[in-house]
């Protein structure tokens, strides 16, 4: 037999190759590895939308409570002088609509509503606002002849006040000046197109000789709230409001008051109860400050313990020693997420200065 003849009778030896077993043993590996990473990705991304839930209520809390505090430090420019109070009661309309009808004014206000406070917030928008000049005569708020140059021009908003004694001030738009000479005072008309010209009110004021004419330029009034957990800016005066954090669980704001009206010197914290539930003539000299505070949670809620127990936060948070009614219940839902607390103090210079 030749050697081709035995060449091709010889068996082929067969291609090796992975074996039906081993094929799903790899497979069932391949199943345990996808498992657990899917599980490390899950796990991963709770824990960071947690973390970025938290981090993200801490500081839109604080850049919400630092922009009302830039606001608040501006409360009553405009609405003092020499330290005074010019207003206990105001006349302010805006067109047709009236809004103040002598009714208890303060350019600070808080008001008390369960766990949530309302602070309204008044301030003119000029820097040299306060700048006043007394009446060289009787007047009753449609024109007003003055002592002094007053800087202020056609569409300013001025404010009608008692001289040196806190009462009823009226505001009023400029709708033309009577410039001043060597023998004539200044004059400011209010005529009836003005923005704050038009209201009819139960008590016009009568403003005699040396009474004040404060320049405010225009007025901003701001009101922040809650509306179900929501903190809100309204702008009454523009109609215009706006959401600026969620999912907030307290809000509460104090009066830092003096012992008297001389002294500088904060002596306590005040919240908008008994004595201190509205500002009056017998009280504002004494307002130094306000102290503002807000809880806000976490929208993220976290994973319950083994026994089904939530266990993110175990102590209910508190603010200023007070402990809202959500936190309440030992064993409630809150306890599965995470709280802020933020707080800031805001000094009052026109109110002290």
């Amino acid at each position: 037999m030749s050697a081709r003849e035995m060449k091709s009778r010889t068996p082929c030896r067969r291609q090796r190759g992975m074996s039906i077993i081993e094929l799903m043993v790899g497979i069932v590996v391949s199943m345990l590895v996808g498992i657990a990473a899917t599980g490390s990705a899950v796990m991963f991304t709770a824990v960071q939308r947690q973390s970025v839930g938290v981090g993200g209520a801490s500081v839109g809390a604080s850049s919400v409570l630092a922009a009302l505090k830039g606001d608040a430090a501006l409360a009553g420019l405009g609405f003092f002088n020499n330290s005074v109070a010019l207003c206990t009661t105001l006349n302010m309309s805006q067109g047709a609509t009236m809004i103040s009808n002598g009714a208890a004014f303060a350019p600070v206000r808080i008001e008390r509503n369960g766990d949530f406070d309302t602070i309204e917030i008044l301030y003119a928008s000029l820097v040299d606002s306060g700048a006043s000049a007394q009446t060289g005569a009787l007047t009753t708020g449609a024109s007003a002849r003055l002592q002094s140059l007053l800087p202020a021009a056609v569409g300013t908003t001025v404010m009608l006040a008692p001289d040196r004694v806190s009462g009823l001030c009226t505001l009023r738009t400029v709708t033309a000046i009577t410039a001043s000479t060597a023998t004539t005072p200044q004059i400011l008309e209010f005529g009836s197109t003005g923005q704050y010209n038009q209201g009819t009110f139960t008590t016009t004021g009568s403003y005699p000789r040396g009474s004040r004419v404060a320049m405010l330029g225009d007025v901003r009034w701001n009101r922040y709230g809650v509306t179900g957990n929501n903190l809100e800016l309204t702008r009454p005066l523009e109609s215009a409001s706006a959401v600026l954090a969620r999912d907030v669980m307290a809000f509460r704001v104090q009066y830092g008051v003096s012992a008297n009206a001389t002294s500088t010197t904060l002596s306590s914290w005040e919240s908008a109860e008994s004595t201190w539930a509205s500002i009056t003539a017998a009280n504002i000299d004494r307002v130094r400050a306000l102290r503002v505070g807000m809880i806000v949670r976490s929208p993220q809620i976290e994973r319950r313990d083994g026994s089904g127990n939530c266990v993110a936060t175990d102590t209910a948070p508190q603010i200023f020693g007070f402990t809202p009614s959500a936190f309440s219940s030992p064993t409630g839902e809150w306890r599965c997420y995470r709280y802020r607390t933020t707080t800031a103090v805001v000094p009052l210079r026109n109110f002290v200065f």
